[in-house]
């Protein structure tokens, strides 16, 4: 049996080789070639915190995944704490192959990695600039996953946390790009091309009025029914609204929140087979509204390893 702690899957994959694995599980999981397992939730009162059970098969591959995936708020207005494990077993057997001690890295690789997908299909291909409401790991993790499929050179930051967010702020400053804190997520989202939501929310964040014609809006954070960040009538100007299962997606997303209004609802499993179609203007608003499915950490923890040598 395969033991692999953090700082050992750290160097094995990043966001370089993370997206191919996640744009296969998509493509498994809209042809028929995945199974999908039913969420489990259990949430926690003090502190404030839920953990999240996920698992999935890639039927090309000869093992299993089962994650379990925390988060806890400490209350003290500190980043939220982030982990979890991933065990991965044989699908001839059941016997366990690997224990992915992970601390959580692999749910947020794999989840940036969705967030590129969805950018990539979905985003002009011209985009720029990004606002990013929240200023936890997340939203490192997709911005760095977005600069692998667009050219962007300037991000706004809006966060409940001044403090995070002016931290995030410096660290893209660091990295060369232009970046500013702003005073609401209206001043953020204002006027940019793409836009990523990473927060817990359970009230609406962003606005439908505040988006301009060509705008990209990911959202990550509704990964239960409570959960929302994107207002009324967001979903309903966008062309397209993309999503990794539809199934879940109508149970606890985006989409949950808006069942009674006409969408088109494709999945980036068929933006990528290309049977169904993504943008195709450039004055189209499009939405990509992600859950986290179990097929993901299935391909990203075969992908570890393969890169270990142990497939």
């Amino acid at each position: 049996m395969l033991v692999l702690n953090e700082l050992e899957i750290r160097a094995r994959v990043g966001p370089g080789n993370a997206r191919a694995a996640i744009e296969h599980a998509f493509r498994a999981l809209h042809r028929g070639e995945a199974t999908l397992a039913d969420v489990i939730s259990m949430p926690f009162q003090s502190p404030e915190g839920v953990a999240h059970i996920k698992a999935g098969h890639l039927h090309d591959e000869d093992v299993w995944t089962t994650k379990v995936s925390c988060d806890f708020d400490p209350g003290d207005g500190s980043p939220v704490l982030h982990n979890g494990v991933m065990l991965v077993l044989s699908a001839r057997d059941g016997s366990v192959v690997a224990v992915l001690a992970d601390n959580g890295y692999l749910t947020e690789l794999r989840t940036g990695a969705a967030g590129a997908v969805a950018a990539d299909l979905l985003a002009r291909p011209d985009a720029t600039s990004v606002a990013i409401v929240g200023a936890g790991s997340q939203a490192r993790f997709q911005l760095e996953a977005l600069l692998e499929v667009r050219s962007i050179d300037t991000v706004s930051v809006a966060s409940r946390s001044s403090r995070r967010a002016q931290e995030f702020v410096d660290e893209c400053s660091r990295r060369g790009l232009s970046a500013r804190l702003c005073d609401s997520v209206e001043e953020a989202v204002r006027g940019v091309d793409i836009v990523l939501t990473v927060t817990p929310s359970t009230d609406p964040l962003v606005e439908a009025a505040w988006l301009e014609p060509g705008t990209h809006v990911t959202a990550v954070g509704s990964d239960e029914p409570t959960k929302r960040e994107l207002g009324p009538g967001v979903l309903g100007r966008a062309a397209v609204v993309a999503v990794d299962d539809r199934r879940q997606t109508a149970a606890f997303g985006e989409v949950h929140h808006a069942l009674g209004e006409d969408l088109n609802v494709v999945t980036l499993g068929e933006l990528l087979d290309g049977v169904r179609e993504g943008r195709t203007s450039a004055e189209q608003i499009t939405v990509a509204d992600l859950t986290g499915v179990g097929v993901q950490d299935a391909a990203i923890a075969a992908l570890v390893l393969r890169e270990a040598g142990s497939r």
